[in-house]
């Protein structure tokens, strides 16, 4: 008898379907895990052929055009790496959504790359290493495995979620590799110690500017009777000094040497910021209506202010550190003779890969770090997010104004841990809160709070000590690791290439 011809039950047909749609989720999990590098790689690419069409058929081409992979590959690192200093706060304190946050930071980067980039881009290109005592050729191989070494430690930062310095790492690389190059002699080391200088005051500088400001905000605004009525006076007044600063910073950057006295250009910031009042009180005002007397109503008039100074911290970074990627790149043109007489004046398309490179790194890569400053070391609510973004943004427009290469991961995290030491400090011994809350006990006929304990008071901590040691440590080890990294790279290169 012959047999029976197998039957495809509807169970057995289930079954292999679901297979099937397994098999098809599986392999869209696997490639969309691979659309970011793809993108990033075909950004690369672009670089590369941006490059080419302005150093076609000119000598030194093809070492200006992987130049050019290499400073959009580190403009990308740092995008991923440092947009958490300049959205995190906004994103931490929920004033924008993270895609709103990537698209401002995208717009603005560019915008301060291009406008304002150029005074670091001369530190790094030329300042570090005296272009003048290093043959071309080699000055053009150092900035080489600087790139290499820096953009290969930045990217296994991000990966390890550790917001280190992108400026330590470059400057790091650069020192490594010259000295592996020429030896300790080039190094310019009155700059450098420049350099160190600012590294080591800046964060400290931006953590007690943010802690004034929320000093102010509280005593002025936090801590009244009437909370609105107090912010409905005082957040136009903290725009217009934001605009007006911003407007004598950009007065001061894009005009010439001595064109304006410093009292000229306190007047031009003086009074944009009388126009800033005159137009933002309007708006305050509408926003402010039927609020009730509570914190969660400060939420609403400070989101503004908080928007307004993240775009401004991003112009900051973009015209900060740039150079960290482009500053390289501008000493290798001008070593194979494309970049014209001005070492450290880099022509418009290598400020280009740079802006773009940044913006397409914070866009592809940028939320991985964005919580750990944002929402990890403290809690930040709008208040808070505004005094470390504004601190931050100022801290870093006076450093580009005078040329430093200053860490923006640095002012911008010792802001945020200046606003949580200056909380702690605040909680316990503020009379301005102690009297606010004997206020309002009275009113509602209740007995004030015991005061913690001191083992309480630890407990309670507002600053996470686990992050600011590890965040430092990570700074510690940036400069030493970039600059070892480096100087094995030039060996490499040396040995295969010169």
């Amino acid at each position: 008898m012959p047999p029976r011809p197998a039957v495809l039950t509807k169970r057995t047909l289930d079954k292999d379907l679901d297979k099937i749609t397994h098999a098809e989720d599986a392999a869209k999990h696997v490639l969309r895990r691979l659309v970011t590098p793809g993108l990033g790689l075909i950004f690369v690419g672009l670089a590369m052929l941006f490059a080419g069409v302005y150093v076609f058929d000119q000598p030194g081409a093809v070492l200006v055009v992987a130049a050019a992979a290499l400073a959009g590959y580190m403009a990308m690192n740092i995008g991923a790496n440092d947009v958490t200093n300049n959205v995190g706060a906004a994103v931490g304190a929920r004033a924008m959504t993270m895609g709103q946050a990537l698209i401002i930071a995208a717009i603005f980067e560019i915008l301060g790359a291009t406008i304002a980039g150029g005074e670091v881009v001369k530190t790094i290109s030329a300042n570090i290493v005296d272009a003048v005592q290093v043959p071309p050729a080699i000055l053009g191989w150092i900035m080489m495995a600087a790139l290499t070494a820096a953009a290969l430690w930045i990217n296994l930062a991000t990966w390890m979620n550790a917001p280190v310095s992108t400026t330590h790492a470059i400057v790091g690389a650069v020192i490594g590799a010259g000295i592996s190059a020429v030896g300790p002699e080039p190094v310019n080391w009155r700059v450098m110690l420049e350099i160190t200088a600012s590294w080591i005051t800046s964060p400290l500088i931006g953590g007690l500017i943010a802690a004034g400001l929320l000093y102010l905000v509280k005593t002025l605004i936090v801590y009244r009777d009437d909370k609105v009525a107090a912010a409905r006076h005082w957040v136009p007044v903290l725009v217009a000094v934001m605009a007006g600063g911003f407007m004598a910073y950009m007065v001061l950057q894009l005009s010439p040497t001595g064109k304006y006295q410093s009292f000229t250009i306190i007047l031009i910031g003086i009074g944009i910021g009388l126009v800033s009042w005159f137009a933002v009180r309007p708006l305050v005002l509408a926003q402010a209506r039927d609020l009730e007397n509570r914190n969660s109503s400060l939420r609403v008039l400070f989101k503004l202010p908080l928007i307004g100074s993240a775009a401004l911290l991003s112009f900051a970074h973009g015209a900060n550190d740039v150079s960290n990627a482009v500053g390289p790149l501008s000493a290798i043109v001008h070593s194979v003779g494309i970049g014209g007489d001005a070492i450290g004046h880099p022509p418009l398309w290598v400020m280009l890969i740079g802006a773009f490179g940044i913006s397409v790194g914070l866009l592809l890569f940028g939320p991985r770090l964005i919580r750990l400053v944002g929402e990890e070391i403290t809690k930040l609510n709008p208040m808070r997010a505004y005094c470390v973004a504004l601190s931050t943004a100022f801290t870093v427009i006076v450093a580009s104004w005078l040329g430093l290469p200053v860490s923006t991961t640095h002012i911008a995290v010792g802001s945020v841990f200046g606003v949580g030491f200056f909380r702690e400090w605040y909680t316990r011994h503020s009379k301005a809160r102690i009297a606010y809350i004997r206020r309002k006990a009275e009113s509602f006929d209740i007995d004030e709070p015991e005061e913690p304990n001191i083992h309480e008071t630890r407990r309670r901590y507002l600053v996470r000590r686990s992050h600011f040691m590890t965040i430092v440590a990570a700074w510690i080890v940036t400069v030493p690791v970039s600059g070892v990294l480096a100087a094995m790279i030039y060996w490499v290169m040396f040995a295969l290439f010169i």
